[in-house]
C-alpha cells in the first residue's frame, strides 16, 4: 500500500452484467393478469348476457356445467385471438407488454409453443374443472409468494416471468 495521500483512489468496480435477467415484480404480473383478464372480459362477459347465462342470478341459479366450460373455452379462444402472435414473438401478452414484463424458459430464452400451452393449458385447465377448479387455480397463484416468484403454472412449464428490456 502506499502511502502517498495524493494517489488517486484504487477499488474495484462492480457492474451488473447486462444480460442479467430480473424477476419481474408480483405487483407488475398482477396487473398484467388483470388487464388481460378485463381484456377477455370485454368479450366473454356480453356472450354470457346475451346467451342467458346472467339469467337465473338473481335467484340464484348457477349456469350448468356445460354451459360454464363453454364460456370458458370461449374465453381462451379469446385470449389467443388477442395474445397468441405476440405471445410467440415476444413471450408477452398485451398486459404484459404494458407492464414491461415477458415470460422466459429457465435459460431466459423465449419460450417455444410447447412451454406456453403447457403454461397457459394448465392455467386455464385447472380453472374449468367443476367444484375444485376455483380452489386449484388459487392454489395456482398463491405460489407467486415463493422465494422465486413463480406461480404452480411457471413451475410446471419451467417459465419465470422477468423484466423486459
Amino acid at each position: 500500500m502506499d502511502n502517498n495521500v495524493y494517489n488517486t483512489p484504487q477499488s474495484s468496480l462492480v457492474t451488473q452484467e447486462s444480460g442479467e435477467l430480473v424477476l419481474g415484480s408480483r405487483w407488475s404480473r398482477l396487473f398484467a393478469s388483470i388487464i388481460d383478464g378485463l381484456l377477455v372480459g370485454l368479450v366473454t362477459l356480453p356472450l354470457m348476457y346475451f346467451t342467458g347465462g346472467f339469467d337465473g342470478i338473481s335467484t340464484g341459479v348457477e349456469p350448468g356445467v356445460l354451459y360454464t366450460l363453454g364460456i370458458g373455452v370461449a374465453g381462451l379462444i379469446v385470449f389467443v385471438i388477442l395474445n397468441g402472435k405476440i405471445l410467440l414473438s415476444s413471450g408477452q401478452t398485451i398486459g404484459k407488454k404494458a407492464l414491461n414484463i415477458k415470460i422466459v424458459d429457465l435459460n431466459g430464452n423465449l419460450p417455444s409453443a410447447n412451454i406456453l400451452l403447457s403454461r397457459y393449458g394448465f392455467y386455464y385447465g385447472t380453472q374449468l374443472i367443476p367444484v375444485v377448479g376455483g380452489f386449484l387455480a388459487l392454489i395456482n397463484v398463491l405460489f407467486i409468494f415463493g422465494a422465486e416468484k413463480r406461480c404452480l403454472h411457471d413451475q410446471v412449464a419451467k417459465t419465470k416471468v422477468v423484466n423486459a428490456s
